[in-house]
């Protein structure tokens, strides 16, 4: 790597964190301490605004900006292929935005590598969930972002129907169907729900807050103990029949 690319990577590194340690950045540029420390100093003196000390950790003061980036052709390759493979997956709203985003992207790239981008020969069908399921999946989005509980009415599998209010944390993809995880007020536990079997859904004006036990960081939590003790072999058991992944 030419040492300009090195420096501008550097300063890419500190302005993406609070506070970044030279190990951290040595490891991440693949570089020795020592020359971490020294590109540091050699920032400083050309006028970049890098805080902080060796064995303390370094961040950029506030308001230090650099001139819009100029992505690569690997790069510009890699948006458009992520673009084409969410599009029919996202809700429309999110979808639209993701292609006048990569618009702006390709209008400023030179032309050779905009061709290159726009020639990718990576596509995705447009298989995704249905319409129903897409404005679903936008209003729940946006109620998570906006902090909104929401009233829904759900069949299962089992083709029961349940109402339930929850605290909506997030909205997983699995490949086929998109899922809803939640807090479920109603059975005060973490209660996920396909979006495609969500029959009504209200967005209610309560809002809620974090509040300990009922945080998404708390259902991971949750789901790696479940998963270590599903893993973790009895005394009595052979560790193979203790995994089915690895079990014959």
């Amino acid at each position: 790597m030419r040492r300009a690319d090195r420096l501008f990577q550097l300063v890419q590194l500190v302005r993406s964190r609070r506070l970044s340690t030279a190990a951290w950045l040595a490891g991440r540029l693949e570089i020795s301490e020592r020359t971490v420390y020294r590109d540091i100093a050699d920032l400083q003196q050309q006028g970049v605004p890098i805080e902080g000390e060796a064995g303390v950790g370094y961040r950029m003061r506030a308001g230090f900006d650099l001139p819009p980036l100029m992505f690569t052709r690997d790069e510009a390759q890699a948006l458009v292929a992520a673009v084409r493979l969410a599009q029919s997956r996202l809700d429309v709203a999110l979808a639209q935005q993701a292609e006048l985003a990569l618009g702006k992207i390709l209008a400023v790239l030179p032309a050779a590598s905009r061709a290159a981008a726009e020639s990718l020969a990576v596509y995705a069908p447009p298989v995704g969930p249905d319409d129903a399921t897409r404005w679903r999946l936008q209003q729940l989005r946006e109620a998570t972002e906006s902090r909104r509980k929401v009233r829904l009415q759900y069949l299962d599998l089992q083709e029961r129907s349940s109402e339930r209010t929850v605290r909506p944390l997030g909205c997983f993809y699995w490949s086929a169907v998109w899922t809803l995880s939640t807090w479920c007020e109603t059975r005060q536990a973490f209660r996920s729900f396909r979006i495609d079997r969500i029959r009504e859904l209200t967005v209610l004006d309560e809002r809620f807050r974090d509040e300990p036990g009922k945080t998404l960081a708390d259902l991971f939590r949750e789901h790696e103990a479940s998963r270590a003790e599903w893993e973790r072999p009895s005394a009595t058991e052979a560790p193979a029949a203790a995994n089915p992944r690895l079990a014959g």
